[in-house]
C-alpha cells in the first residue's frame, strides 16, 4: 500500500508571536517551528502503523523552503520512507492543496492521510481540497482507521456521536486525536533519516485564492469579578450594565 502524508511547519505554541510591516506580515524571528502536531502524531504515525502491518511505502510531502528540512527529516526519523519538498512558500490552503494533488496524481497513492487542521490557522481546508482536486472521496475527523482488501474501515466524530464508515481506496482521510499515539524518533531512526531520499520539486502553477490583509493578537482576558452567591441582585446588575448580556 502506498500512502502519502502531507506535513506542515507551524510555530510552536510556546513561541511569542509578533508581526511586522504594520501587522501585515508574520515575523519569524525568534520563533521555534515544529511539525504540525495532527500531521505528526496521528496522520504520519497511523500511516507507518498501516505500512508495518501490511507492507508498502509511506511518503511525506511538504510545501515550503529549504529551512523546513529539519521538520521533514523528523518525519523520516519517525518512520516515513522518503520525502518530497515542493520548493514554494505555502501562500494559502488552495495553493498548498494544488501542489499536493499534482504530486499525488502523478504517483497514484492508495491512501492520503492529513492532519485534520494545522495549529496556526486552524482552517481545516487542505484535506478536502486535495480530495476535490483528485476527485476522490474524503472522510474527516477520523479517530479509527483500518484497511483490509482495499477497503478503509473508519470511525469518525459527528455531531452528537460517532459514525462508522467504509470506503474503497483510493481515499483522503483527515486524522484527529485517538487515531494513533505519538512516536518519538529513536537514535536508529534519526541516523537512518540522514540518508533517506528527500526530493525537491518545483511548484506547479496554481492560483492563490486568499490574501492576508492584517494580523492581530488576541485581546488579553479581562480581570474576573467575583460575586457572592447570596448577592443575586449585584450579579444581575453586572451582567446587565457591564457585560451587557442581559
Amino acid at each position: 500500500m502506498k500512502i502519502l502524508v502531507p506535513i506542515a511547519k507551524v510555530p510552536d505554541t510556546t513561541s511569542k508571536i509578533t508581526f511586522t510591516e504594520n501587522n501585515t506580515k508574520f515575523n519569524p524571528d525568534g520563533v521555534t517551528f515544529i511539525m504540525n502536531p495532527t500531521d505528526e502524531w496521528y496522520a504520519l504515525v497511523r500511516a507507518i502503523e498501516l505500512k508495518e502491518k501490511q507492507g508498502g511505502e509511506v511518503v511525506v510531502i511538504h510545501v515550503g523552503r529549504a529551512d523546513s528540512e529539519q521538520v521533514i527529516r523528523k518525519a523520516l526519523a519517525i518512520g516515513a520512507d522518503k520525502a518530497v519538498r515542493v520548493d514554494a512558500d505555502p501562500t494559502d490552503a488552495y495553493f498548498v492543496a494544488s501542489q499536493i494533488a499534482a504530486h499525488a496524481k502523478a504517483e497514484n497513492y492508495d491512501l492520503i492521510i492529513t492532519g485534520k487542521e494545522t495549529i496556526d490557522y486552524n482552517s481545516f481546508e487542505v484535506g478536502g481540497m486535495v480530495a476535490e482536486l483528485l476527485d476522490l472521496p474524503a472522510v474527516s475527523l477520523v479517530q479509527k482507521l483500518d484497511v483490509e482488501n482495499g477497503v478503509a474501515n473508519m470511525k469518525r466524530d459527528i455531531e452528537g456521536g460517532t459514525e462508522t464508515v467504509e470506503v474503497k481506496l483510493p481515499l483522503v482521510v483527515g486524522a484527529q486525536k485517538d487515531l494513533a499515539e505519538a512516536r518519538i524518533p529513536n537514535m536508529k531512526g534519526i541516523m537512518a533519516a540522514r540518508t533517506k531520499p528527500l526530493t525537491v520539486s518545483p511548484a506547479v502553477d496554481a492560483d492563490k485564492l486568499t490574501t492576508i490583509i492584517s494580523y492581530a493578537v488576541p485581546q488579553k482576558a479581562k480581570e474576573c469579578k467575583y460575586v457572592s452567591p447570596d448577592n443575586v441582585a449585584e450579579l444581575v446588575k453586572l451582567l446587565h450594565e457591564e457585560a451587557k448580556v442581559i
